[in-house]
């Protein structure tokens, strides 16, 4: 038996905000950070993994992203659960992560934090997830792989089916399940030669000169992404004229999708949308508290036939659950980092599927790319068994920090072949960037 023999936290903090990457009406100023986590077991590293991962033992890796001042209590949410697992033998927490997911989740002391949401639950995913990593590369595939590849019972058993039930039974599940195993081999093999689609958010961002934007725009479309989104919410006017230039660059039909980032009051959401109807966004995300159901609800029929979309700050599955139960959002995005782990997104990618909702996950951050892809992958291959009205939101930054970066080309995400969950970044990066540092965010 193995055992796990540490568990390393690092607060890492990239200067974001000097260049106003990742600006928008909410966030002014992101400094992209990720508190990160390092699981150290004493098994020995696959050769898959090359020679210099040999020497170190195998680990898991994983983050929790945040944009700044509070990282270091998310880093302390993760020292937390360090009593969880040195010293505990690895394959039984690999074997059943089912089990492993509820065990954690259920510590009724950290419960009592949440439950199930805030720092205490991201901190909980990251250790899913890093959980997950080494089980990839103790496989030697890539994360999507590995689920793609679980039957549709092991899969229903890494769920945790408390408060669906409403929505969501296991039954049902199994039936989604069942219903797309005939085509996995084959969707398999189409995501390997084409990709999955990418759109792209870089263009965007609210602290951008109308100069930049344009010849962003003009990029993307070059690269063949085959959606942009543009960040609003800061002033009627400015968004207008943006949204102008955006429309003129692309032209007409090109979708273009909005996002105000929880800027809105419920009223004002629908009177700012409708008074940007003239350019036909694709979609208009966070328009209001991501906690407001109802308030979602009532702004999906205000602005109709604008789709609503939201996901990235929903805090748990049950958010998701009532979101599609009150036909809240016609777009569900799922962020890898914010709920428990890769366990509660496959729950949320099962109500998708049962509500007949396309997932198009966030991606905004450092290395939310990496990882979110490798759920939209395994959703095409086991689960939706479609990529029609899919894509993978893609920004353009950071993703040298990476052992394996995204390939992005084409406006499509390449699937990663390479063992884990993508969620490693570079030893060197790490240190670099480390708070505290020179380089890194102050």
């Amino acid at each position: 038996m193995s055992r796990i023999v540490a568990f390393e936290t690092t607060d890492i903090r990239f200067p974001t905000s000097l260049s106003l990457d990742g600006s928008d009406a909410m966030n002014p100023d992101p400094d992209y950070s990720a508190a990160y986590l390092r699981i150290v077991t004493d098994a020995p590293a696959p050769s898959s993994l090359g020679a210099s991962a040999a020497s170190d033992g195998l680990s898991g890796h994983a983050f929790v992203f945040t944009i700044g001042r509070g990282n270091d209590v998310q880093v302390a949410a993760l020292d937390a659960l360090a009593g969880h697992l040195v010293g505990r033998e690895l394959e039984p927490l690999l074997d059943d992560m089912g089990a492993t997911n509820r065990e954690l989740i259920g510590d009724s002391q950290l419960r009592w934090l949440g439950p199930e949401k805030g720092v205490m639950h991201m901190a909980i995913g990251a250790v899913v997830n890093a959980l997950w990593d080494i089980k990839a590369k103790r496989a030697g595939l890539p994360l999507w792989q590995l689920l793609s590849r679980l039957t549709s019972e092991e899969i229903v058993d890494l769920v945790d089916f408390r408060y669906l039930g409403n929505a969501l039974t296991r039954e049902e599940a199994l039936h989604i399940l069942r219903a797309a195993e005939p085509g996995r081999a084959q969707r398999e093999t189409e995501l390997l030669a084409t990709g999955y689609p990418a759109y792209t958010t870089s263009p965007g961002w609210l602290g951008y000169s109308d100069e930049k934007l344009a010849r962003l725009c003009r990029e993307a479309i070059a690269d063949g992404f085959g959606q942009i989104k543009l960040k609003v919410g800061a002033d009627l006017q400015d968004d207008i004229r943006r949204l102008r230039i955006a429309r003129e660059v692309c032209g007409d039909g090109f979708p273009i999708a909005i996002d105000a980032n929880q800027r809105w009051e419920v009223p004002e959401a629908i009177a700012w949308v409708n008074a940007l109807a003239e350019f036909e966004p694709a979609w208009i995300e966070e328009p209001t508290s991501p906690d407001d159901v109802l308030g979602h609800a009532e702004i999906a029929r205000g602005v109709a036939p604008v789709r609503v979309a939201t996901g990235e700050h929903a805090q748990n599955r049950v958010i998701f659950k009532q979101l599609l139960q009150a036909g809240a959002i016609s777009v569900m995005q799922i962020d890898a980092v914010r709920v428990g782990g890769v366990n509660e997104n496959i729950a949320n990618l099962l109500l998708a599927a049962k509500f007949g909702v396309p997932v198009c996950p966030h991606a905004g951050g450092v290395g939310l790319c990496e990882a979110v892809q490798h759920l939209s992958m395994f959703d095409f291959v086991a689960v939706a068994g479609t990529r029609e009205g899919r894509m993978i939101e893609y920004v353009d930054h950071l993703h040298e920090h990476f052992v394996v970066p995204t390939d992005v080309r084409g406006g499509a995400y390449h699937a990663p072949l390479a063992p884990g969950a993508g969620m490693e970044m570079k030893p060197e990066s790490r240190a670099q960037y480390e708070y505290g540092t020179t380089d890194a965010a102050a």
